[in-house]
């Protein structure tokens, strides 16, 4: 069965396809920000005409723009990068306060194995951020009435309603160590997937206890309702590792897999 996304075994992509089933457009748009790369696959109602769905496009570019700028830790007028520099509070301005306490539950929930504070030069909230900010283009999407559409970045997505083939979503998520396996295919009509590690790369996450990068052969996916929660949760089941797996399943509906190195565990 052919997918319609693909996590792992190189960058996120959307495969293409040449119409919808339910007789509406399919669009496919691709951008980078800062900090990463992002692909959109909209279908549209039937009823929505290609300018509409153009601007709903550059609607939900805009949202992704906007938090890069606001809150990339790498723009040094960011909210982010100023806080930083102890150039503002973290309650100076309440966007920055709300993803300041966004992370502060996430260290929480994780037993501090998420830990926005203990970055290498401060606050860095890009575990969380960047899949924050695609639940807010997706938002301007359903806005917009689209209910079928995909937003993918790296190795995390979130998804709703039906593929253009008029199905639920079918990802693939291969294996970051061992390109000849069998990947896994979930299907989606609502919800969200975040990784860490499946792309292949290592010391990319940092141990917020000992302060040092993550060497192990492992990889984490989380499946649940949001992307961003579910993101910082991968994040923190990579550096836990086989501990992390006791977070799982929780009351929100968030489940784990853990891949060590070619032992998988899930909860």
């Amino acid at each position: 069965m052919r997918p319609d996304l693909r996590l792992g075994g190189g960058p996120a992509s959307t495969l293409a396809h040449p119409a919808a089933a339910n007789g509406g457009l399919v669009a496919h748009h691709t951008v980078q920000t800062s900090t990463a790369g992002f692909t959109l696959t909209l279908v549209s109602p039937a009823w929505m005409s290609r300018r509409t769905l153009a601007a709903t496009i550059a609607d939900a570019v805009a949202e992704l723009r906007a938090v890069d700028f606001a809150y990339s830790p790498i723009r040094e007028s960011s909210l982010v990068a100023r806080l930083r520099r102890g150039e503002v509070a973290p309650d100076a301005y309440a966007p920055l306060a709300d993803l300041v306490a966004r992370c502060d539950a996430m260290r929480a929930a994780t037993d501090g194995w998420f830990d926005a504070w203990s970055a290498p030069g401060g606050f860095d909230p890009s575990a969380l951020v960047k899949g924050w900010a695609m639940e807010r283009a997706a938002a301007r999407v359903r806005a917009a009435g689209i209910s079928d559409y995909a937003v993918a970045s790296g190795g995390d997505l979130t998804v709703r309603g039906n593929a253009p083939h008029g199905g639920p979503w079918r990802i693939a998520v291969h294996h970051p160590y061992e390109a000849r396996r069998k990947p896994v295919l979930l299907e989606l009509t609502a919800g969200a997937i975040g990784t860490s590690g499946v792309t292949g790369r290592r010391g990319h996450v940092v141990d917020p206890h000992r302060a040092t990068p993550v060497e192990e052969i492992r990889a984490a996916t989380v499946m649940g309702p949001d992307l961003a929660v579910a993101d910082a949760y991968a994040t923190a089941l990579y550096a836990a590792g086989e501990a992390g797996l006791s977070w799982f399943p929780t009351a929100e509906g968030y489940t784990g897999t853990l891949i060590l190195d070619a032992v998988a565990a899930r909860r």
